[in-house]
């Protein structure tokens, strides 16, 4: 990565969050959103205000990643070129020489790469929005100006420009880290037929901690095709079909995607049965086993929600820990410590 970072201090003595956000009101137009990547004289020609905001900025912060909607652009890199300016809450760091008492332009740098690093998106304004937020978890940042293009899409650069304040980022906070410990059960397609099904369920949700099924498709009946890419996505086909089935047996199993519906399910008790495409495909980097193989992907699942405990219910063999039968039992046999 490349970019370079701007900083400035005024003289002020330090404003309250609330102050700030009173003299100011954030009223952001579209003359402060097209001069915010501008040069300082330009900013300071534009503001009819006496006392502008002190402001930090990243400049030309330019990442390969892989990201965007089309197929054409899966399984490759491109450049994106970040732009983030931020305004703080104006402090005496110019007096006090004190570098805890600034927004460290590393906050925007962090920021960047925690949200690269959390999950593959598909649109530029879900990248810029959640750099926004997540910067604007810093109790010093006041207002954001996001902007990202990408370099390598056309003869030249195409992006977003966004603005986000405190006020907005506070009443819609960005999900959470990671999901308390919970347990993942891998459950054998042919035991969705099982007179006890319901009786499972109900014992799982009595444990009262987060749970997240997965449904261990038949792969006899699943096609071969002769190309890796198109057979990775017939056998994600075969998870998500095989999710489906349990979710039509028992309505209190609820088919889920996506990072954030996990994230939310863990927190409200909700029985989660796991479709992988989403994050598999999405996933920032590509895991290299083959689909098929289940425990690899429990285990690659598991660290992505930060679950403790496997389980299984059927023949499958996923792992030594957990509960474990040939699905002729009405009690499941925990060997788990809940």
């Amino acid at each position: 990565p490349s970019g370079r970072a701007v900083f400035g201090m005024g003289r002020r003595r330090p404003l309250s969050y609330s102050k700030a956000c009173k003299r100011r009101g954030f009223e952001m137009g579209s003359k402060d959103l097209a001069t915010a990547f501008d040069t300082l004289e330009a900013r300071a020609a534009s503001r009819d205000v006496m006392d502008p905001p002190d402001r930090i900025a990243l400049r030309d912060h330019i990442v390969e990643i892989e990201i965007g909607a089309f197929q054409s652009e899966r399984g490759k890199t491109q450049r994106v070129c970040f732009d983030v300016v931020v305004e703080v809450v104006a402090s005496d760091a110019a007096q006090s020489d004190d570098v805890d008492a600034i927004l460290s332009y590393d906050t925007l740098t962090e920021a960047i790469a925690f949200e690269l690093a959390a999950e593959r998106v598909n649109l530029l304004e879900t990248l810029a929005a959640r750099i926004a937020e997540r910067i604007l978890l810093a109790p010093k940042a006041l207002r954001v100006f996001v902007r990202v293009q990408k370099l390598d899409r056309g003869p030249g650069a195409l992006g977003v420009e966004i603005v986000r304040d405190r006020l907005r980022a506070v009443a819609h906070p960005p999900p959470s880290e990671a999901n308390a410990p919970g347990l993942i059960v891998v459950i054998d397609e042919a035991q969705l037929s099982s007179a006890y099904l319901a009786g499972w369920i109900t014992q799982l949700e009595a444990l009262r901690r987060p749970l997240f099924i997965m449904v261990a498709p038949d792969f006899a009946q699943t096609p071969v095709v002769g190309n890796a890419a198109a057979q990775r996505r017939v056998d994600l086909l075969a998870y998500e079909q095989a999710a489906w089935g349990l979710a039509a047996k028992d309505g209190r199993c609820i088919v889920m995607d996506s990072r954030t519906e996990l994230d939310h399910a863990a927190k409200t008790g909700v029985v989660a049965v796991w479709a992988p495409s989403k994050l598999v495909l999405d996933a920032a980097t590509t895991p290299a086993f083959h689909i098929r193989d289940l425990s690899r992907l429990v285990r690659w699942f598991q660290k992505e929600i930060s679950a403790v405990h496997v389980a299984q219910i059927g023949a499958t063999a996923v792992g030594d820990e957990g509960l474990c039968h040939g699905g002729d039992k009405a009690v499941l046999n925990f060997k788990i410590a809940v």
